[in-house]
C-alpha cells in the first residue's frame, strides 16, 4: 500500500533493522545503555543543546517538557491547532494541573506575538501564572520564519517566559530553509524532536534543551512511566535516522511538490502547489466524493486519511513513481461520469 495518511507510517529501513539487531544495550534506568547514551549525545550535539533525553513518543516528549517548565496552577500559551494543546489528550492539564491558553495561529503557522502579550495573565491570584510559550515547527507543513523565531525568543525573554518548541518536524523546516538545525533550536529552552516521523525510525522522540530542564524532564519521564530498560534496540534506529535520513527529507519535499502539481491539474480538486513548503499537500474535495474517492484509492493500493481539506503526507516509503501512480488514481476517479461533477 502507498500510505499518505502520515509520515509516521514508515517502516524501518534495512540499515535500521541491522543496527537494532547489533545494538549494544544496558539498563537505561541506571543510565547504562550505551546506545541510548550515544543517541542522546548525538541529538544534543546536533541541536547545540546542553543535554537530551530519549522518550517513547512525541506526546511524552512534549508532556515532560511542559511538566518541567511549569508547576500546578501555571499556564502555557499555545496554538489552537497545536499538538501540545489539541492532539495530546490534554496531558498537561490532566497530569500536571497546567492550564493551556490556546490562540488562533496565523496563516503562516506563527502566533501573533501581540495576541500572545495580551493573553499573558496579570500577577494576580485570580489567574493562572503564565510561564511558557509553545510553538510548533512545522505547523501544518508550514515552516516558521527564522526572523520570527528570533522575535519570539526576545519576546519570551522580555516577558520572563520559557520557550518550548514542538519540533516534531523541525528537520523538515531546516532542510526547507537550507540551514543547520541549530538555526532553529538555538532560540528555544527545550525542543521536542520526533525520530519516528520524516526521519523514519520505528519508535521514539528526543527532548533536547538546557541541562537543568532535561534533568527535570528525566525525572518526569520516570513519573509518567516512560523509563525504559534495554532501550538501545530502539535508540539504534534513531541514530541511523539522525545520521542518514536528514538530508533525504528534501526528496519528500520534492515529491510533495510533484504531487501537488499533478493534483492541481484535476479540475475537481482545489490544490495550491505554491502553498506546499515541506512534505504535506492539502486539497479540498467535494464532500460527496470523499468516501467513494477513499474507497477507489484503497482499491488501487493507496491509503488516505479523513478530513477535508484532505492532508496527503509524503515520506521515505513514497517514491516519485508512487506519486505518479497516486495522481493517476485520483485522475481515474474524477474522470468517471458523476464524480466531482464529471
Amino acid at each position: 500500500m502507498i500510505d499518505l495518511r502520515s509520515d509516521t507510517v514508515t517502516r524501518p529501513t534495512l540499515a535500521m533493522r541491522n543496527a537494532m539487531a547489533a545494538a549494544e544495550v544496558g539498563d537505561d534506568v541506571y543510565g547504562e545503555d550505551p546506545t541510548v547514551n550515544e543517541l542522546e549525545s548525538l541529538a544534543a550535539e546536533m541541536l547545540g543543546t546542553e543535554a537530551a533525553v530519549f522518550v517513547c513518543s512525541g506526546t511524552q516528549s512534549n508532556l515532560i517538557a511542559l511538566l518541567s517548565h511549569c508547576q500546578r496552577g501555571d499556564e502555557y500559551i499555545v496554538g489552537q491547532q497545536a499538538h501540545t494543546y489539541k492532539y495530546e489528550g490534554g496531558g498537561a492539564a490532566v497530569l500536571g494541573g497546567i492550564q493551556p491558553q490556546p490562540l488562533e495561529s496565523c496563516a503562516d503557522g506563527t502566533l501573533d506575538l501581540r495576541q500572545v502579550a495580551a493573553a499573558i495573565k496579570p500577577d494576580d491570584y485570580h489567574f493562572a501564572r503564565t510561564r511558557l510559550l509553545c510553538l510548533e515547527n512545522t505547523m501544518g507543513g508550514k515552516v516558521l520564519p527564522l526572523d520570527y523565531l528570533q522575535r519570539a525568543r526576545e519576546f519570551a525573554d522580555a516577558h520572563k517566559l520559557g520557550l518550548h518548541l514542538d519540533g516534531a518536524r523541525a528537520f523538515n523546516a531546516a532542510v526547507k530553509l537550507g540551514v543547520p538545525i541549530t538555526e532553529i533550536s538555538r532560540h528555544f529552552d527545550t525542543v521536542s524532536l520526533c525520530l519516528s516521523k520524516g526521519l523514519g525510525a520505528p519508535v521514539g522522540s528526543v527532548l533536547c534543551g538546557q541541562r537543568d530542564l532535561i534533568l527535570r524532564a528525566r525525572r518526569w519521564r520516570k513519573v509518567v512511566g516512560g523509563s525504559m530498560r534495554q532501550a538501545g534496540i530502539l535508540a539504534a534506529a534513531g541514530i541511523v535516522a539522525l545520521k542518514q535520513h536528514v538530508e533525504r527529507l528534501a526528496e519528500d519535499h520534492a515529491n510533495a511538490q510533484r504531487l501537488a502539481g499533478g493534483l492541481a491539474g484535476i479540475p475537481a480538486l482545489k490544490v495550491d502547489p505554491s502553498s506546499v513548503q515541506t512534505n504535506m499537500v492539502f486539497c479540498i474535495v467535494a464532500d460527496a466524493d470523499m468516501n467513494p474517492l477513499k474507497l477507489h484509492l484503497k482499491a488501487n493500493g493507496i491509503l488516505i486519511g479523513a478530513g477535508n481539506p484532505l492532508r496527503l503526507v509524503t515520506h521515505l516509503d513514497i517514491s516519485a513513481g508512487d506519486v505518479d501512480n497516486i495522481v493517476a488514481a485520483f485522475g481515474d476517479y474524477f474522470a468517471s461520469p458523476g464524480n466531482g461533477g464529471g
